[in-house]
């Protein structure tokens, strides 16, 4: 896929998947506006990275739970590389905890980052891109838990579930501006999130017998399939959820 010329703002990029997006649409040769909350560093590790690719980039701090930092966000990438045409919504947070013991400030600390973040990080975007009058891509990182629950994740859950029906509203509002929206929804990816259970040969061999395809995913399994929406080839596509899950979602267990 060719993404010369294109600018993409990647939220939580400095490690995982969106580091794995952030670089791929680079070497697919997007310039990369590297979004982070905490790690500086590792932001600025990426943003070589790119620049070693021979792209531009650029690191903005921003906490996109923070309507007022989604907004900055998007004009800081436009301010500095000039325009916008690609926009992955990544940043995400989970906690584990029963559903009885679910605590207010968790439940607003995920709905704030997983849904509002992508709901605000979207809407500037898009202003930016109709403005531009010429179309763009909106992905959004979401899971296959928009789809499949996850016990003692009703947070998270319900944030992914609401990522999906927020994908398949603005898809049609924002079809006439030639803007497509889309969800990309990870399985089992091995991220610094899942280290517990990748490390413990019990839980991983479990975790492996819900996965047809036997392995773990890797964050660039992820990446290519968000550069493909992010990219010409996916013009006729929005509206749908892209499962890059080995086959969990399909997986009928002792069925």
């Amino acid at each position: 896929m060719s993404l010369t010329g294109k600018v993409a703002v990647v939220t939580g990029a400095s490690s995982g998947i969106g580091k794995a997006v952030a670089l791929r649409l680079a070497r697919d040769g997007a310039d990369v506006c590297v979004n982070y909350l905490h790690e500086k560093a590792a932001a600025d590790a990426v943003q070589r990275e790119i620049e070693k690719l021979g792209r531009r980039a650029i690191v903005v701090a921003a906490d996109v739970a923070r309507v007022e930092d989604a907004r900055r966000l998007v004009a800081e990438a436009v301010a500095q590389l000039g325009h916008l045409e690609i926009l992955i919504n990544n940043a995400g947070i989970e906690f584990k905890s029963p559903f009885v013991d679910v605590a207010e400030q968790q439940y607003d600390a995920v709905m704030a980052v997983n849904l509002k973040g992508a709901f605000f990080c979207a809407q500037a975007a898009a202003k930016q891109m109709i403005q531009q009058g010429n179309g763009g891509r909106i992905v959004n990182i979401s899971s296959v838990h928009e789809d499949l629950p996850l016990p003692e994740y009703s947070p998270y859950s319900a944030s992914k579930g609401g990522m999906r029906m927020l994908m398949r509203t603005i898809c049609l509002e924002l079809a006439p501006y030639g803007i497509t929206v889309n969800d990309v929804g990870p399985g089992a990816i091995a991220t610094p999130i899942n280290r517990t259970v990748r490390s413990n040969p019990t839980l991983l061999h479990e975790l492996l017998a819900e996965i047809p395809l036997g392995r773990i995913g890797s964050p660039e399994d992820v990446a290519g399939a968000v550069s493909f929406l992010a990219s010409s080839e996916a013009a006729y596509v929005t509206g749908s959820t892209y499962f890059v899950d080995g086959g969990l979602m399909r997986h009928t267990g002792a069925l």
